[in-house]
């Protein structure tokens, strides 16, 4: 069997999870981001994609 290489997508929290909602700090923390200017690497799935989409004013994407 072949495997096909996933395309992976640095994720960098930029602001602060400070005065922001409650759902908005759960969907940072499951992408396993804790604090400002931490990168975490993940699979580019459709999950995280639509996880970035809820918080895209917190978080920026490095290909």
């Amino acid at each position: 069997m072949a495997k096909t290489k996933e395309s992976k997508i640095q994720i960098k929290l930029v602001r602060s999870l400070i005065g922001c909602s409650e759902t908005q700090r759960k969907v940072a923390q499951s992408l396993g981001l804790k604090k400002k200017d931490q990168i975490v690497e993940h699979s580019e799935s459709a999950t995280i994609m639509g996880m970035i989409k809820k918080i895209p004013h917190l978080v920026e994407v490095i290909k």
